[in-house]
């Protein structure tokens, strides 16, 4: 309904860059490789129509992350001078767009991976590329498949990584290397560039033979599990009533999500014990007393489940990434997030498994320090595995199943040590969504397995929880819902429990904690705020299976507004009781 008033502000902007000077403009279209409905890609048509001009600047469209090969006949038709593919994600494409090609457009190839971080195959790409060229010529372009935004930026500065590991890498810098050294094998032939052709194949051959990516223990502990090991002992009914009595907790328990403000003096402790200025132990100690100072302030409030604060945590996939075998760190590969904020994924380069117990010790210790329950805290498979680079070497469910497995051992362990709480995050879980309907299904099989496999081997009276993070849940519940966690966590405050109305309607069977305040803002609300969105919750959710808990962590937000919102939110909770 807006796209009128767009194209024409769009026109507007191309006659600006045509009087610059501007010969090629990029137009990225991403978008369609959704599953639009028919209005949106009949738009296409009369949109480029308007945008066409006899005059440059040119326009090449691009798309990129699926396949828009259902698209090609109207995407060659369009009055654009060219199109752009991404064959690292649909390869598949490709020959949708080559039959009949219009011989008055460029098309650009996306043949050098811009998502991740390996090497680009240069003799099989190069020779893709050739057949291609001797039906477009000069009218074919090479690229990356999409913006090198998502790729960190040289893997020269990376000299603490192992030297084999850092031949099989290619960064921004080098992915642009190799687009052109790609290009000049084209122009000149193989033989130019059979230097770089030797390295790229005696690289991707010792990546392939290397034992420090294939352990035979991890693919023999795959291949024995079974369905029996991501199913729990009994029904969600059986556990809830076991657990029940395990924990005696009140109506509306109240607990946090797990992490607490990350404070300065954890910042400075942290960087200092990286840079080798204080030891191991002085470490730990400086570490305890911030779990210590998290238990006290949780019981001064009120809460009924504790967390110990994660002080310990740098982020919470490469916490656990750094303690797994299979997954390697680099030490300036920032990318950016969201906003301002930039992470540096970790690197799965090989078979995943858990040499030693991971956060066993710091639970141990918050324990002793209260007699209220306490939960263990660990990421999920699912979101290890969004938040990192991953391999390109094997499926990712595959990669999904051998993190899980490595959760799981961590899971019991923590059981073995007094945990009746554990919560596996899965605040990735609805962004791993494929963008086409038809992988969904595939997708959530593996990703709901990964989930189970993880956490099914406990104790009935154990208590599964997971979290997931701010998202539109309602297509996905029946998958949430075989995640089968005793109790979920998510994101609903901003919404003003709006997102809550699906898991009503389809009568989510388990327990749930709909967040009653935003720890995105500084704002806090008032208990009565909070009183307002839980009696809504109240009236979409049976009230003996609500828990009250923030939207998400606290590690963002500082103490002082930290203690003021979770006192109103204990102050909520009990106001419910009182009318429940």
């Amino acid at each position: 309904d807006l796209l009128d008033g767009l194209v024409a502000v769009y026109a507007e902007i191309l006659e600006r860059l045509r009087k610059q000077g501007v010969e090629w403009v990029q137009i990225d279209e991403p978008v369609l490789t959704l599953d639009l409905p028919q209005r949106w890609i009949e738009a296409l048509d009369s949109t480029y129509a308007r945008l066409h001009s006899s005059r440059i600047p040119k326009l090449l469209l691009c798309t990129y992350f699926e396949s828009v090969a259902e698209h090609s006949e109207r995407l060659k038709r369009l009055p654009v001078a060219g199109l752009h593919l991404d064959l690292i994600r649909s390869p598949q494409q490709l020959d949708a767009f080559l039959d009949r090609y219009p011989e008055d457009k460029v098309l650009s190839l996306g043949v050098v991976d811009g998502r991740n971080i390996w090497r680009c195959n240069l003799a099989e790409t190069l020779q893709l590329l050739e057949s291609v060229q001797q039906g477009l010529g000069k009218r074919l372009w090479v690229a990356p498949s999409c913006s090198l935004l998502h790729s960190p930026i040289n893997v020269d500065a990376e000299t603490k990584l192992a030297p084999d590991l850092r031949s099989w890498l290619a960064f921004g810098t080098q992915k642009l290397g190799e687009v052109a050294t790609l290009v000049r094998g084209l122009n000149e032939g193989s033989p130019a560039i059979q230097a770089a052709l030797d390295l790229s194949n005696a690289s991707h051959t010792q990546r392939q033979r290397s034992p420090r990516i294939h352990d035979p223990a991890v693919a023999q502990r795959l291949a024995a599990s079974t369905t029996a090991d991501a199913t729990r002992q009994s029904p969600y009914a059986a556990r809830q009533e076991k657990q029940r009595l395990r924990f005696d907790l009140p109506a509306f328990p109240t607990t946090t999500i797990g992490s607490f403000p990350q404070t300065s003096s954890i910042r400075s402790a942290r960087a200092a014990h990286k840079r080798g200025a204080i030891g191991e132990e002085a470490y730990a100690t400086a570490m305890k007393e911030e779990i210590a100072l998290v238990v006290r302030q949780q019981e001064t409030i009120g809460l009924d489940v504790l967390v110990h604060g994660e002080a310990e945590r740098n982020d919470m996939v490469e916490y656990f990434g750094e303690q797994l075998r299979g997954f390697a760190f680099s030490e300036h590969g920032w990318v950016q997030s969201y906003g301002s904020r930039c992470v540096k994924p970790p690197i799965i380069y090989g078979d995943v498994s858990r040499p030693r117990a991971m956060t066993v010790e710091w639970f141990r210790y918050a324990q002793s320090l209260t007699t209220k329950p306490m939960k263990g805290m660990l990421t999920g498979p699912v979101t290890m595995l969004q938040w990192s680079f991953e391999r390109d070497d094997q499926p990712r469910a595959q990669t999904a199943r051998q993190i899980a497995l490595a959760i799981r051992d961590e899971v019991l362990d923590l059981e073995a040590a007094g945990a009746g709480m554990i919560q596996i995050d899965e605040p990735a879980f609805r962004e791993g969504l494929p963008l086409k309907a038809s992988a969904r299904a595939e997708y959530l099989d593996w990703a709901v397995e990964a989930f189970r496999l993880a956490g099914a081997g406990v104790r009935d009276d154990t208590q599964i929880h997971t979290h997931m993070c701010y998202a539109e849940f309602n297509d996905i519940l029946s998958a949430i819902a075989a995640l089968d966690a005793d109790v979920i966590t998510i994101e609903t405050s901003r919404s003003d429990m709006e997102l809550l109305k699906g898991f009503g309607s389809f009568r989510y069977p388990n327990e749930m904690g709909p967040g009653v305040y935003d720890i995105h803002s500084p704002r806090v609300p008032d208990t009565e705020d909070m009183l307002t969105l839980l009696r809504k919750a109240c009236a979409v959710i049976d009230p003996r299976r609500l828990w009250v808990n923030p939207d998400c962590g606290l590690k963002t937000r500082g103490w002082p507004e930290v203690e003021l919102a979770l006192n109103r939110m204990v102050a909520a909770a009990q106001l419910l009781r009182t009318q429940y």
